[in-house]
């Protein structure tokens, strides 16, 4: 006979060992993910609202906004409902769930921000064709394609992953996992311009001798949750139009409430 059994559930790492540090962590979370709703969400408000900003420019900077959107709505929430309810499982299903989401946002930034360069040579380089090689339609189709190759890049990476037996990634925090069967740490994630390039290179790469899962936590709070947070303000003090446009929109709001 087979001696054969499933995973239902996994046991993260706790982000703190007592209740004050647990909801510490809450509060830090949700100040984080409100800052980046109300950001990203400014900014997505602002270019639709805008018809002035109705430019290619601006078109994949929204998309960019909904990646981030996307990103710290599919990893904070569990995080916080684990520091506020003290728990540590997240079911197999949902595991796969969240690093399916993750990565297609985190990959839809990456195809975003290379659509983004290329608009910008175009611009700088052959200005004159700008138009022509950037209309509408064809920022349409880039965009699809953006999004279109990161669904399949996400759902190669987590089809391979969950097949693996032995190892087990996970969207959020590099923290351990802990079941039945295996041990294992959490895939991690990068974003905005350095911060999350560099601490997720190091995370993967630093040696083994210097890993510890309070280090491995803090770099995945850095590349993961921090930078969607940090990145309307970046694109906003970078940007004279956005700007405008942001506070035109705040103001308006406040005065008709």
């Amino acid at each position: 006979m087979s001696n054969s059994s499933s995973i239902s559930h996994f046991l993260l790492l706790a982000l703190a060992d007592t209740r004050q540090l647990q909801l510490l962590h809450f509060c830090l979370f949700l100040g984080i993910s409100l800052a980046a709703l109300l950001g990203n969400g400014l900014i997505i408000s602002a270019v639709a609202c805008g018809h002035h900003l109705h430019t290619p420019m601006f078109f994949f900077l929204l998309n960019l906004a909904l990646t981030d959107l996307g990103s710290i709505l599919t990893t904070v929430p569990k995080a916080m409902h684990n520091s506020l309810w003290d728990t540590r499982t997240i079911s197999y299903t949902g595991c796969a769930a969240q690093l399916f989401f993750f990565v297609f946002f985190i990959s839809a930034e990456f195809y975003l921000l290379t659509i983004m360069c290329y608009d910008r040579y175009v611009s700088i380089c052959k200005s004159l064709h700008y138009g022509t090689l950037l209309g509408s339609r064809a920022c349409a189709h880039m965009a699809a394609a953006a999004w279109a190759s990161a669904f399949l890049t996400a759902l190669l990476f987590t089809a391979n992953t969950f097949s693996c037996p032995c190892a087990m990634a996970m969207p959020w925090a590099s923290s351990s996992v802990k079941s039945p069967q295996s041990s294992s740490s959490l895939a991690q994630n990068p974003i905005s311009g350095k911060l999350e390039l560099f601490t997720a290179m190091f995370a993967h790469l630093k040696p083994p001798s210097i890993s510890s899962p309070s280090l491995d936590l803090s770099l995945s709070v850095l590349y993961s949750v921090v930078p969607p947070a940090l990145n309307p303000l970046i694109y906003s003090l970078r940007n004279q139009e956005l700007k405008a446009a942001a506070w035109r929109l705040m103001t308006g709001w406040f005065w008709k409430h």
